[in-house]
């Protein structure tokens, strides 16, 4: 019988001080994403409604191998993060279920990813051209960072995108969307792109 490699997990910290990402050695979510926001939208998750009852959790957000938990300012995360990554680890280590309920508000499949959040569908060439950009090269440092950007329109040379996970209401998501992203998007397509604006936050 095939030994099951056990879950590690560390703890990194993202450009958001109030969001901790924890990595997982194994894939925790083979498709799609899943947000909550409270303990209501979590019934859908086991893993999630007990992160919810550390009464400082504000958020979690599951992707790929890792979790992104938000958390409010009552307390500094050096005083819970190991806390925190033991009890997940311990919590996947015992066979805890992560998602049980595909709950199409909070849960995303891959399928609708794409369809509500990644590509609102490429009316142009250009269009193409923008997601392919931000697919291949802002994607992957988002994720690096506990997050995930979806592209949802472009209109006279403002691209609009959705921002998630750690990057949602992030102080530096601005920083990041303006110097980051609105740069790389204007030099690889000259004269094509005024602004990035992400129009939930």
């Amino acid at each position: 019988m095939e030994k099951t490699i056990p879950y590690t997990i560390y703890a990194e910290s993202t450009p958001n001080p109030t969001t901790m990402k924890f990595v997982a050695n194994r894939l925790l979510l083979e498709k799609g994403l899943a947000e909550y926001t409270s303990m209501e939208d979590a019934k859908g998750s086991p893993l999630a409604l007990k992160l919810f009852g550390f009464p400082f959790v504000t958020g979690v957000f599951i992707q790929d191998n890792f979790i992104t938990v938000m958390k409010s300012d009552m307390i500094s995360w050096e005083d819970v993060v190991l806390e925190l990554r033991e009890f997940i680890r311990d919590y996947l280590n015992a066979g805890g279920e992560i998602i049980t309920e595909f709950d199409a508000t909070s849960v995303q499949s891959q399928e609708q990813v794409a369809a509500t959040t990644v590509h609102a569908e490429a009316q142009s060439e250009l269009e193409e051209k923008i997601i392919a950009i931000l697919d291949n090269e802002v994607g992957p440092a988002v994720a690096r960072d506990g997050g995930n950007i979806t592209f949802k329109g472009y209109d006279n040379g403002v691209v609009n995108v959705v921002l998630r996970g750690a990057c949602s209401g992030c102080p530096s998501s601005t920083v990041t969307l303006k110097n980051g992203i609105e740069t790389l998007l204007k030099n690889r397509l000259p004269g094509e792109i005024s602004e990035v604006v992400a129009i939930n936050g």
